[in-house]
């Protein structure tokens, strides 16, 4: 998993609230267990006409669009079923990071493990980015995540929640299983000194 610390980019607004993870991606699509290619799926349904033409009125598909590393999305986002193909569909087509008021707690989760960044923000900075992309669509931001803030193209510094775990498994590039593993010389020393202190009980 690559390591997040900072991230500049413009972002793409998709300000719709109550996105749930078959809109992000349809059901259709999930039979792979393989996480390429899962992005060119990404909204299918909003993003692509009947006949598999790009929809034009879609924001992926506006020319500003691309290149964003950072979603601005609606409220509750990630809602419904608790497929993990759906932070894999976001990051295979570049995204690395969420911008919302509020995520589901599923896809929050399943997020943090894959290296996906959910941030929260607060509404009044929500309408203010929404404003700032529909203003000028090439608006960056900087997410620090050792910092746990959102930098604004004013200078204002909008701090962001995250716990502790997930924030260091994502600084240091780690999934869990990459964690445990780090502590492999730790847990070799605990399991050494174990049966010491087991046959001393009763003593």
């Amino acid at each position: 998993m690559q390591a997040f610390t900072t991230l500049t980019s413009h972002l793409v607004a998709l300000p719709i609230e109550n996105i749930d993870t078959d809109q992000i991606i349809p059901a259709q699509f999930l039979k792979t267990i393989s996480k390429v290619g899962l992005g060119q799926n990404l909204f299918y349904h909003w993003r692509y006409r009947e006949d598999g033409s790009p929809n034009p009125d879609f924001a992926l598909n506006q020319p500003e669009a691309q290149g964003a590393n950072i979603l601005l999305a609606g409220d509750n986002f990630g809602c419904g079923s608790s497929r993990e193909h759906a932070p894999w569909s976001l990051m295979d087509y570049g995204f690395t990071a969420v911008i919302s008021t509020s995520f589901a707690d599923i896809f929050r989760n399943n997020s943090l493990k894959n290296g996906l960044l959910p941030v929260i923000v607060d509404e009044a900075t929500h309408r203010q980015l929404l404003s700032l992309v529909e203003e000028d669509p090439t608006t960056q931001v900087t997410i620090d995540l050792a910092e746990q803030q959102v930098v604004l193209p004013d200078g204002r510094a909008v701090p962001f929640p995250i716990d502790a775990f997930s924030k260091t498994c994502l600084l240091e590039g780690l999934d869990q299983l990459g964690y445990l593993l780090k502590q492999e010389e730790r847990i070799a020393e605990y399991e050494a000194a174990y049966p010491a202190r087991v046959n001393t009980v009763g003593d």
